[in-house]
């Protein structure tokens, strides 16, 4: 399929947000998918819900011998295909990641998609340690009805850790290290992306937490403080943080401020192996980020 340049597109979806800020319609200006990817349905776990998982490769993958650093993404039906998206626009990874390639941004990578589960994505994406601290009854009974399942957030990541990533790595033609394999999310695909880190620091060496959902009534301020202490070692870690200042992103900056500070008492150094940017008029939405999908790709991927 014939690329059509990201740069260009994403400079006319500036302009359009610009003029359309209070009531914005972005449509994805394109509406399929670039480059090659492998769709493993249904995908078995003894974890989890099975699902589908896409798995995106560079150009020229086919043709060469090299190995490619990872990068397993959340929401994976948003991730690449406006068909399959939540709302008609995909995060135009593939666009983005053909692009810095190409110009040698960014090294060889290969995506990991993975489908949300539906009505159990937020026990799957809740962090799990800090809600069992709380270890509040109502809250417990407020997940269970609106997902019928309590906070598993910990086997989904085993449902990653010990299922996915060796089918992946035995698979393709992977870069299997710490240094090589990264995660990502947006909203509490952000959260669960931090908690990842947190909890396999051995296993992710960056995360990308895009518009991360601090305000999770009740649990989200208790995930706050549990990063305090559980922020992986910085000599050996990457962290990307952003948020939008409109709809849900901007109630987001409190928190995220809070966090910023934690990291810099833990050793990071902004720029270095952390950053948080600021997008001003950005809402919590697939077109937005899609729009400054590059930034989060550029800092865990270089």
């Amino acid at each position: 399929m014939k690329f059509t340049s990201f740069l260009l597109l994403f400079c006319l979806m500036i302009v359009h947000c610009t003029a359309q800020q209070e009531t914005p319609e972005l449509v994805n200006p394109i509406l399929a998918v670039t480059g090659t990817v492998v769709d493993h349905d249904d995908f078995p776990s003894e974890y989890v819900d099975n699902r589908n998982i896409e798995v995106w490769l560079p150009e020229g993958y086919e043709s060469s011998t090299e190995r490619y650093q990872v990068l397993y993404m959340h929401d994976g039906q948003n991730v690449f295909d406006p068909e399959t998206s939540y709302n008609g626009n995909d995060w135009m990874v593939d666009e983005a990641l053909t692009e810095l390639i190409a110009s040698g941004e960014v090294e060889g990578t290969i995506v990991v998609a993975i489908w949300n589960s539906g009505i159990t994505r937020f026990p799957e994406y809740m962090p799990q340690k800090p809600a069992e601290v709380m270890n509040s009854e109502p809250v417990r009974e407020e997940v269970m009805k609106n997902s019928g399942k309590p906070i598993f957030s910990d086997d989904y990541l085993k449902f990653i850790v010990e299922e996915v990533k060796p089918f992946i790595d035995a698979e393709y033609r992977t870069k299997p290290e710490r240094e090589h394999t990264s995660i990502m999310g947006s909203s509490m695909g952000g959260l669960i992306s931090l908690y990842a880190i947190m909890e396999y620091p051995e296993v992710f060496g960056a995360a990308g937490c895009v518009s991360t959902h601090w305000i999770v009534p009740n649990i989200g301020a208790e995930f706050v403080k549990h990063v305090e202490d559980n922020l992986p070692d910085p000599s050996t870690h990457k962290i990307y943080f952003d948020f939008g200042t409109v709809g849900l992103d901007a109630d987001y900056e409190p928190d995220q401020t809070n966090v910023d500070k934690m990291m810099e008492a833990a050793g990071y150094v902004r720029g270095e192996n952390w950053t948080t940017k600021k997008f001003e008029g950005h809402d919590h939405m697939e077109q937005y980020w899609a729009m400054r999908i590059q930034e989060p790709l550029k800092f865990i991927l270089d």
